[in-house]
């Protein structure tokens, strides 16, 4: 994603234009959205690291649109930006009341406007928000969602996932091809949620390798075998020729031996809120790891 991906939500096509061509010039990867509810299903598809929201759009209005971000567990950490017009305080003051991180006036500045976005996203990333290379929650997002399942009244269940043979696999492509796995990963997760789940399920990412889903007791088992699937199904093709021909990846370690190893393969564990209580968020992820420990798959 270079330095990021920005969602630019404005239904004056000059001025949208204008922000899309000046920050791809930049490094950003940089989605478009001229409705409101365009704005939305793109959030659903492809997570943003910073939203740039326009107040005055023709379907629901940028308050809607924030409103709805916030509200969705899967959206709800996203830095928004608004842009309102010029002296409108009460513009300002109902968009930090929404949950807005940021606003700025039209006509706008554009080096101010990329500072504003350079620091909100400098902020997600200095909170551990969000995992750099895949833009999914972790750190505190993952302990505030862990905490909400211990204390919920709801049925859920969790799926701990994990990519086995993935430092064999990094040794022989190295590290850009290993996040090149990550972000596939994660958007079959994302796509895997949009077709079995809820708006309210959890994607989340505790490490490089480790990966959580919280969902529904009905959601989970289509979830997870169609993630366990596809990855098992497709991620060899990460591979260079010459070791899928081979079938096994042999490399040599910093000791010079020879090794040799499988191909990337999914592992998860399994843990619901029947197997509580929990006496804190730990117990929660030790014994989903446990669980995957056992290698017992998908629920």
């Amino acid at each position: 994603m270079g330095q990021g991906r920005i969602l630019v939500v404005e239904d004056d096509i000059d001025i949208s234009k204008m922000l899309r061509i000046y920050f791809d010039s930049q490094g950003y990867e940089v989605l478009v959205a001229n409705r409101g509810n365009d704005a939305l299903e793109i959030c659903r598809r492809k997570l943003p690291n910073v939203v740039v929201l326009d107040i005055q759009l023709p379907d629901i209005d940028g308050y809607e649109v924030c409103r709805e971000l916030r509200s969705n567990t899967r959206t709800s950490y996203v830095p928004i930006i608004f842009l309102t017009q010029k002296d409108e305080r009460s513009d300002k003051i109902a968009g930090l009341e929404l949950g807005a991180d940021d606003y700025i006036t039209k006509p706008f500045d554009i080096e101010e406007l990329k500072l504003r976005v350079e620091g909100a996203i400098r902020r997600s990333k200095r909170e551990a928000l969000t995992h750099p290379v895949t833009n999914l929650p972790a750190g505190k997002l993952i302990e505030e969602q862990l905490k909400r399942i211990k204390d919920s009244s709801n049925p859920w269940r969790m799926l701990y996932f994990g990519i086995r043979n993935s430092n064999e696999f990094r040794e022989v492509v190295g590290p850009i091809h290993v996040n090149e796995v990550l972000i596939f990963l994660a958007d079959m997760m994302r796509e895997a949620i949009e077709t079995y789940g809820t708006m309210n399920d959890f994607i989340g990412q505790a490490s490089d390798n480790d990966f959580i889903v919280i969902t529904t007791p009905d959601a989970a088992s289509q979830i997870c075998k169609m993630v366990v699937q596809r990855f098992d199904e497709e991620s060899s093709a990460f591979y260079p020729f010459r070791i899928r021909d081979a079938g096994k990846v042999t490399y040599e370690d910093i000791d010079g031996i020879t090794r040799e190893a499988d191909f990337m393969k999914l592992v998860v564990g399994v843990v619901s809120s029947d197997d509580g209580p929990f006496a804190d968020i730990v117990q929660i992820t030790e014994d989903a790891a446990e669980d995957r420990r056992r290698n017992r798959g998908c629920p």
